[in-house]
């Protein structure tokens, strides 16, 4: 596994752990509030580190190294400012003051999921060799289809 893959995903099981805590303190009758940042530190921590991790890992062979590693840092960068940003304006009564810092961590995510995209469009429009094309072709009996 490439170590950008193995980042992604220690990133992701912090996030998994910290999304989990908020999670089990609600539940056992915390602050409800803290609801959307328990959804998004497992969606956007956790899921979306780890899918990020699963296809650097799956694409080692034919991956952009720098690319990945820019991917990681972004979204890395999009979740160190969002959460605790987001965490003080839910803590601070929805302190509009905090507004700015959570749009800067947004950007930052969404700009890490445009490289992703980037990533993904690279490896599905690379060449490839002929004989990996051979997913496409349907199944079908080879003395069949000599007979006909």
């Amino acid at each position: 596994m490439p170590r950008v893959s193995a980042a992604f995903f220690a990133l992701g099981l912090l996030c998994l752990f910290l999304g989990g805590a908020i999670g089990m303190n609600m539940a056992s009758g915390g602050n409800a509030a803290y609801a959307g940042m328990h959804v998004h530190l497992n969606l956007v921590g956790w899921a979306t580190m780890a899918l990020c991790g699963t296809f650097y890992a799956l694409t080692k062979q034919t991956l952009s190294p720098r690319l990945a590693w820019v991917n990681f840092w972004v979204l890395t960068a999009g979740i160190v400012v969002f959460f605790p940003a987001y965490a003080a304006f839910l803590a601070n009564g929805n302190d509009p003051r905090l507004v700015p810092a959570m749009t800067a961590g947004n950007g930052l995510t969404g700009l890490g999921m445009l490289i992703f995209a980037i990533s993904v469009a690279r490896e599905l429009l690379r060449r490839r060799a002929p004989a990996q094309n051979l997913d496409l072709i349907p199944d079908r009996p080879a003395a069949a289809s000599a007979v006909q």
